[in-house]
């Protein structure tokens, strides 16, 4: 086993982290308080190439690995969980099912200016009435000619207010066992008939684009349907497996930034004469939470690995969001504990750490989803 991280993924770790520490870092508050989607930063983003970090050059990417993704997740994470959240997105739910199953002419005309970050990309799973139960899609789409219809309602859809494009699933006919055949297409944002409304107030990753996504006879060629036509249910969740790696990554960072605070705060705060630090109820905190922390990050980077390798990561990918997810909902609660009265107010912001890792325990598949994963793998 090596645990060491290559040079080039060492200096992706280092190019993002002073990125985000100079120019996410100082507005991070901000974009919280007006729930405001820093479209410029994605911009910049997209210069640097952080948008393009796991796809092969030949598409305008960068030619970097999972792990590289993971590290650059995690920086953004670090310091505003929502751009962070509508990093991830963008690149796992996005960018990537266009670049695991599309066709060469798919890739070029939609996945090239994704990676090189002239754009943005959303993925339309989530349903009113099906978000654990992905399986339970009721958005139709019919063969009409050489067109798909599309008709059906979407919920819930991160970055859709700022896409060039949106893969949506939806049930376009019956399997030999009376089952749903799920399929997904892929809807360019100014397509008729096609209406993305994002007036969702939310409690946490406030500065993230969530949108409601409705579909009145939306027109698409067939040609736009991705990958096979009769897999769109297990192109998902593969997909939502590389998405959870990310997520983890998220969690981590937010876990990370928790801790960071609340340790500089405990030596700085003085009670009874002297740093709470040097209290052994403070320093017990102070130690679960960055044993949890190491280990959130080592899972996280294993799923990576693995994905990496080419080898099977749906069990792995569920333990890191699983485990990262309530670590940094944990380590947050704890550092707005230790801050005492002063994590509850804005300005610390160790209360805003808490609000946006709430939504990595619901999101891409809740904790009681990635349990019934994981028991799935173990054969139960």
């Amino acid at each position: 086993m090596n645990f060491e991280l290559t040079k080039e993924q060492d200096m992706t770790r280092k190019m993002v982290r002073d990125f985000a520490q100079d120019v996410i870092q100082p507005r991070a508050i901000d974009i919280d308080v007006n729930a405001k989607f820093p479209e410029d930063i994605f911009k910049e983003m997209g210069k640097l190439g952080l948008l393009g970090i796991p796809f092969p050059e030949e598409y305008g990417g960068a030619g970097g690995d999972t792990i590289t993704y993971a590290l650059a997740v995690e920086e953004i994470g670090r310091v505003c969980g929502g751009t962070g959240l509508s990093y991830a997105a963008a690149v796992s739910l996005g960018s990537s099912p266009i670049y695991y199953f599309g066709t060469e002419e798919q890739k070029q005309e939609y996945l090239v200016p994704l990676a090189k970050g002239e754009g943005l990309a959303s993925f339309g799973l989530t349903e009113p009435n099906a978000g654990s139960d992905a399986g339970g899609t009721q958005t139709k789409a019919v063969l009409e000619g050489d067109e798909y219809v599309i008709n059906g309602e979407k919920s819930w859809i991160t970055n859709a207010g700022y896409a060039r494009s949106i893969t949506v699933t939806a049930v376009s006919g019956k399997r030999d066992d009376g089952k749903n055949i799920i399929s997904a297409f892929i809807v360019p944002t100014d397509t008729p008939g096609l209406t993305i409304n994002s007036n969702y107030d939310k409690m946490g990753v406030r500065g993230s684009n969530t949108s409601e996504i409705i579909l009145e006879d939306v027109r698409v060629p067939k040609e736009n349907i991705l990958g096979d036509p009769k897999k769109g249910f297990g192109q998902f969740l593969y997909t939502l497996d590389g998405g959870r790696i990310s997520i983890a990554a998220l969690a981590v960072g937010i876990a990370q930034a928790s801790l960071d605070r609340a340790l500089a705060y405990a030596k700085e705060r003085k009670q009874f004469g002297q740093s709470i630090s040097n209290f052994q109820a403070i320093q017990f905190k102070l130690a679960d939470m960055a044993m949890e922390v190491e280990l959130a990050r080592n899972i996280t980077l294993k799923a990576a690995w693995l994905k990496d390798q080419g080898k099977p990561f749906t069990k792995e990918s569920a333990y890191a969001k699983l485990f990262a997810s309530e670590t940094a909902f944990r380590s947050a609660n704890q550092a707005i504990q230790i801050h005492g009265g002063y994590g509850y107010m804005r300005e610390y912001e160790v209360e805003r750490y808490l609000r946006d890792a709430k939504l990595l325990e619901i999101g891409e598949g809740t904790s009681e989803i990635q349990r019934l994963v994981i028991a799935r793998q173990l054969g139960c």
